[in-house]
């Protein structure tokens, strides 16, 4: 019940699915790096079999391409959020619409769609087919590592009339299945919608995970396979008056994410825990499954013991987006803590892999670049230090303190000295623990 982000969104939160440590402290989203270390290699190089099957298009890009690699096979499905798949040089018939992030993704995704007319042709169906292919032709195999992972319930929210017919509601008005990245600016009808929308992709996404779960049946596999059902964010549909994920700061919607893990060796179902956990436990706990040590530089830790008895692992955690607040809780409080200064400077990426999402580096931000210091999970690899900036389109910075007891909604900021200082402590111990650069600190205002 208390699992949490670290990094945001995607890629950021790859690296740790990968590493088991944080990374929006020291850049931005990018690809796993020469020196760290990745799990899924880590496995393969020890007999353990890793396959992975996505519809996850940021693997496919600049900015992801270092992660599908570094498993011993992979397979693809195309089509999602305006993947560049069909190629079409007549625009495509859009209907009129609302809260489209506009532009060449919305032209092509609207060409995808047209390649999609039955559930079985969507990226969703694709990927989960392939891993339940996978499957039926390894389960009487030992040592293997299957990673099934849907970019849905992602926006646009596109699903066939099955699953939309599960949410009757009265609408009339334009398309409206991929909200935009803004404040909420449209009706309560429209606002009702949208969320009819994803509940049907949430629904989708239901009926296909339980054929995973049917095969686990079906094989027998819970005697001796270990099942996690994870993501690596939330997504507000028009709470705190916001839509999407990477609203500053980071509320409960986006940051406190479901978990459900199944562990054979003690077989505990249909129970809770209440420990603090994190997206950097998955990697060490897959580790420790496969009987492999962590390397020195993972900070998560093996949920074995929290799983078999809620037995803690962490006091506090960290999370938050490179040159966003820098967020701490211990499971009670939430302190959001934020830049000091309006241009949220100093702030800087280290890197040897200089790529944003959909590109490289521009030339003119490279002509800023140093040499920086290895830090301590560098392998003695000094990095590139280049100037960055602040996630534009946000709330202005303010930082915050919410009692999630009082408050689980975060609507109410709580004024408590002693609580915060208390949080400040945490926050300041776990920048330290993952060796944040200086301006870290200089930008948030704390003593380094």
């Amino acid at each position: 019940e208390n699992n949490y982000v670290g990094s945001m969104p995607c890629m950021p939160a790859r690296r740790e699915l990968h590493t088991g440590r944080y990374n929006f402290l020291h850049r931005s989203w990018g690809p796993l790096e020469p020196f760290d270390d990745s799990m899924p290699e880590i496995l393969r190089d020890n007999g353990v079999y890793s396959h992975l099957v996505s519809d996850h298009g940021h693997y496919w890009e600049d900015g992801g391409g270092t992660y599908h690699t570094r498993y011993n096979t992979w397979e693809i499905a195309r089509g999602h959020e305006g993947d560049p798949w069909k190629g079409h040089v007549a625009d495509p018939k859009i209907p009129d619409h609302l809260g489209t992030r506009g532009g060449k993704m919305w032209r092509q995704d609207w060409i995808n769609r047209g390649y999609m007319p039955t559930e079985a042709d969507q990226p969703q169906a694709q990927t989960f087919s392939k891993g339940l292919e996978f499957i039926h032709t390894n389960h009487a195999e030992d040592n293997w590592f299957l990673q099934i992972e849907t970019f849905d319930p992602h926006e646009p929210f596109f699903t066939q009339e099955q699953y939309k017919a599960l949410y009757p509601h009265h609408y009339d008005g334009p398309h409206f299945d991929w909200p935009p990245y803004r404040p909420v600016e449209e009706t309560p009808d429209q606002v009702e919608h949208v969320r009819m929308e994803y509940a049907a992709s949430l629904s989708m996404c239901d009926t296909w995970l339980g054929k995973v779960l049917d095969l686990m049946d079906e094989y027998n596999l819970w005697d001796d396979t270990m099942l996690i059902v994870n993501t690596d964010h939330g997504f507000l549909l028009g709470e705190h008056d916001w839509w999407a994920k990477c609203v500053q700061p980071f509320y409960g919607e986006v940051a406190h994410s479901p978990l459900f893990i199944w562990d054979p060796r003690c077989g505990c179902a249909n129970e809770r825990r209440t420990s603090l956990v994190q997206t950097i436990d998955l990697p060490a706990t897959l580790l420790e499954y496969f009987g492999l040590p962590l390397p020195p530089d993972m900070q998560g830790k093996p949920l074995r013991q929290t799983i078999a008895d809620d037995a803690p692992v962490r006091e506090a955690a960290l999370f938050g987006l490179h040159g966003g607040h820098v967020n701490v809780t211990d499971g009670r409080y939430v302190y959001m803590r934020a830049p000091a200064t309006p241009d949220n400077q100093p702030l800087y990426n280290y890197t040897l892999m200089p790529t944003h999402m959909r590109a490289r580096f521009a030339v003119k931000e490279l002509h800023g670049i140093e040499l920086a210091e290895p830090f301590s999970f560098t392998k003695g690899c000094r990095t590139i230090r280049v100037p960055a900036q602040r996630w534009p389109g946000s709330h202005p910075y303010e930082t915050l303190l919410f009692d999630l007891e009082m408050d689980p909604k975060q609507e109410h900021p709580l004024e408590d000295s002693e609580i915060e200082q208390r949080m400040t402590k945490s926050l300041v111990r776990l920048m330290r623990e993952n060796d944040a650069p200086p301006e870290q600190f200089e930008r948030l205002r704390l003593a380094g």
